[in-house]
Formats: structure tokens, sequence, C-alpha cells
């Protein structure tokens, strides 16, 4: 399977819903192609390590450590997984793209330089792999002051851009973010929207995990059997942060179980599955206001795809379809797994490292430039 034109890259992504690892195997050597993909749960054990970094806690540093060698671990079997779907041995992959798993991001202001903090040991991930690895790419565009994410539309605009049509690009996962990629003139926006699955996901768990095996609604089954709150949408609408102009970024720091409680405190009497189907309706509208603001100069119509976890949920889709008045496809349709976008970005991202070219964009992350984003670290 080697040949001069072959370029294959790793990309691997595990993303704020804590769910596992999502591997990818591309070959960029005409275009994309995807040669393998793989999807790993984490461990009990990684998962516990991870869950009690989201936030302050004893012993943090030490936790951290080990945790970032159990995480470089689990990758590395991922890995490992994806080159015994192929006939490619180590030797034959450039490189890997790790994005790590956020524990913290806390954007910019325009008092304080902000800051994005990704666990992994990149050095024992080569090492395990026999790959060289390059990881901690957001450092570089902070450096830059920009917000360090998203990163992913760079991606989009290489895998998806078309010159017939707008496109919107709308990956769901923990948090939904944005793509927009005018037609004419290429001109890309892109920003994170809000909560995607996250506070939908921990509200299930808070309430449904004793009674059903599954870790997420599946399908939106059970927002499904729901009612919209007008009051409580009303008020989770009005934070602050969905007024913000872009760039803007954000994380599960910000839209967590207390911040849905501090709204709850005023509608003592609605109900656990009411609140459920409001968060949909929450995420619906977010998506739907951000695509609709991001077209609104050329009232043209707009190609709209999801990717992430979120595009599987029926019901989401179903009330963003709603309100958009328009049939949401998912990346498939343009020939990649929407579960596997986000891991192929950062195959892509290591391409971009290795070959010396910019894998950022200004316009979407505020950065004062263009820069090569990520560390090298070699196998040998």
């Amino acid at each position: 399977m080697n040949g001069q034109q072959q370029q294959y890259f790793i990309g691997l992504m595990s993303g704020t819903s804590l769910d596992g690892i999502d591997a990818a195997l591309i070959d960029f050597g005409q275009g994309i192609t995807t040669l393998a993909t793989h999807f790993q749960p984490f461990s009990d054990k990684l998962l516990l390590k991870l869950s009690t970094l989201t936030k302050p806690g004893y012993d943090e540093i030490k936790r951290m450590a080990l945790a970032e060698q159990l995480l470089a671990h689990e990758y590395a079997l991922a890995v490992k997984t994806l080159l015994a779907k192929t006939q490619l041995q180590a030797k034959d992959i450039k490189a890997i793209g790790a994005h790590g798993q956020t524990i913290r991001h806390q954007p910019s202001t325009a008092k304080q330089r902000g800051f994005s903090t990704q666990l992994l040991d990149p050095a024992m991930l080569a090492v395990e792999t026999g790959i060289s690895v390059v990881a901690d790419f957001r450092r570089k565009d902070i450096a830059l002051n920009g917000q360090g994410a998203p990163l992913v539309p760079a991606f989009h605009q290489f895998a998806f851009a078309s010159i017939h049509s707008h496109r919107a690009l709308v990956n769901i996962g923990g948090i939904a973010n944005l793509t927009f990629i005018h037609s004419s003139d290429q001109i890309i926006r892109g920003y994170d929207i809000g909560p995607g699955n996250c506070l939908m996901d921990k509200w299930f768990k808070l309430h449904q995990q004793t009674k059903v095996s599954q870790q997420y609604d599946q399908n939106g089954d059970w927002a499904a059997s729901g009612h919209i709150h007008s009051g409580l949408l009303n008020r989770l609408l009005a934070d602050p942060y969905f007024q913000l102009p872009p760039p803007k970024s954000t994380g599960p720091e910000y839209f967590h179980l207390h911040w849905l409680k501090s709204y709850l405190k005023d509608f003592a009497d609605i109900s656990a599955v009411d609140v459920q189907t409001t968060l949909v309706e929450l995420s619906a509208i977010t998506i739907y206001q951000s695509i609709i603001h991001e077209n609104k100069e050329n009232r043209e119509s707009v190609e709209i795809y999801l990717c992430g976890g979120g595009c599987h949920n029926l019901y989401l889709k179903q009330r963003l379809e709603h309100h958009l008045k328009t049939t949401c496809q998912t990346t498939a349709s343009l020939g990649l797994d929407p579960d596997q976008v986000e891991a192929a970005a950062f195959a892509w991202l290591a391409k971009q490292r290795i070959t010396h070219k910019p894998g950022n964009l200004p316009s979407v992350t505020g950065a004062t430039r263009a820069g090569i984003l990520g560390g090298v670290y070699l196998a040998g």
C-alpha cells in the first residue's frame, strides 16, 4: 500500500462528552480517503480520573500526570486497533495528530490572556506506537491572541468548501460549534455556539441512568416525550454568552449543571423530562440563530451539514429542521463519517504541522495571524 502519492496520518480526538476516543486513519495523498476508523470507550479508571479533573480538586498536579499517562496508553491502543484493520504498519504513518483531553478552557478577554489545557503525554504515545506525534495544537493560537478554539473550521474549509453554494457545518459534540463557508469568496466564519450535548447528557444521567443502561438520551426519545417550557427557555437564551459576538469559544466549564440549576431555581414546578425537552430546544434554537445570523446579508439558500454525536439525536434534528424550515444532512453525504470528522481534522492538522503550513483561521479564533500549530514528539 505504500506509494509516493500516499500520505498516511492518524487523527485522535476525545471530546468534552467524555465518552471515549475517536480514531481515524486518513490518506491525504489525493484528497481525503478514510482507510479505517475506530471508536474506543474510555476505561472506567480513565473516565474517573478525567471526570474529577474537570473541576478544581486536591493534588491536581499528580492526578493530571497520571491521567496523561493513562490517556496516552489508551490512545496507543486505539492506534494499534486502527493499524490492525489495515495492512499498514507504524513505519507507514507520517504522524499522529492527537488532540488530548480538554479539562479547562478559559478564553482570552480584553483584560486577560486565556489558556486551554489538554491532557496527554505525547512522548509516551510516540514511544508506545512507534509513530511521531503532533499535539498541543491550541497553545500557539492563544500565543497569537486567539481563543485557541475552534480549530476544526480550517479543516472544514479544506474538506467541504464549495464554489456553488454556501455551506454551514455544525458539529454537535458536548459543545456545538459552527463553520460557515461563503461560496463566492470562501470567507470562513466559525465559533462555539453553546451547549450541544453536554447539558442534555448530564441531565439525562442525573435523572434516567438508574432506569436504563445507556449513558445518553438515545435518539432524543426521553426529550421527545416532554414539553418545552417557554419561561425556562427564554431565561436560558438570555444568558450573556449567547449575546457575545465572535470570535468566541466555551466549554463545559461554563455550561454545566450548576449553570442550569441557577436558572431552574425560579421554576420549581418544572418536571425533569420538560427540562430535557427544553435543553434540546436551547441547542436547536441557538444553532438555528447562528446559521441565520451568518447568512443574513445574502439571504440565499444554505446547505447544512451536521456531524458529531448530536447528529444522531433525531428529536434535536427534528427541532432544528423545524426552525430552519429545511432538511439537514450529515457529512456522510459529503463522503466523511459524521462521527469521525473531528478525528480526521486532527489528522489534517498533523499534516499541516509536518509540512510547515498554518492550521488556524484568524477569522475564526481571533488570532493576529495564521500560525503553524502543535509540537512534534518524535518516535525515535
